[in-house]
């Protein structure tokens, strides 16, 4: 009985991590469409899935309307402020705190 318990509950685990992973690599790619380096993108990405529900998840495909400019002329305050206009607060606040650790992280 023990058996089935613990193989079931391995299941759901690995259902539930493979969906984490999905979304990881969703916010990862909406990132590098915004412009953002991919190795940092998905240092963001790994810290923001589990800080997010999936609707907040979703709605970070809305920062690839910040590649119109191209981000190597763009300081990072004027990325920052674009972002803010295009996400609720609580999405910005949790990418703006990733981004900050995996900048010093490196």
């Amino acid at each position: 009985m023990t058996g089935r318990f613990f193989g079931a509950g391995l299941a759901l685990a690995l259902a539930l991590g493979s969906c984490a992973s999905s979304y990881e690599a969703r916010v990862t790619n909406s990132l590098v469409e915004a412009g953002l380096p991919r190795p940092l993108a998905g240092c963001m990405a790994e810290r923001m899935v589990d800080r997010l529900s999936r609707d907040q998840l979703r709605s970070l495909g809305r920062l690839a309307g910040l590649r119109d400019r191209d981000m190597r002329a763009m300081t990072i305050e004027e990325f920052l402020r674009r972002s803010e206009a295009l996400l609720d607060p609580e999405i910005f606040a949790v990418m703006t705190r990733a981004g900050i650790g995996c900048a010093i992280a490196g």
